[in-house]
């Protein structure tokens, strides 16, 4: 039997995962807008598979086979000073 702490400590880790992927996908709708994508399909993580595929000559796979963590270091620049709009903080 695992100890409270331990649970917490794994509650807390998933909630930080499930944070910045939700904070990728919402980046990503950004970057439909900044990037005028014509696709209806391309919002939210796909937006930013895409956006990654297309600024660095990825595959898809590679793009897919990242970590969320990962893709948020290769979007260091782009993400400075980045503001999750209010509607997705509510």
């Amino acid at each position: 039997m695992q100890t409270k702490e331990y649970y917490q400590t794994i509650r807390g880790l998933h909630t930080a995962l499930g944070d910045l992927a939700y904070s990728l996908a919402v980046f990503g709708d950004t970057l439909t807008k900044r990037e005028k994508y014509k696709s209806p399909d391309l919002t939210g993580i796909e937006a930013v598979h895409y956006y990654l595929i297309q600024k660095y000559s990825w595959t898809p796979s590679q793009v897919r086979g990242m970590s969320f963590e990962d893709i948020r270091f290769v979007l260091t620049e782009e993400m400075n000073g980045y503001v999750m709009p209010r509607e997705a903080l509510e």
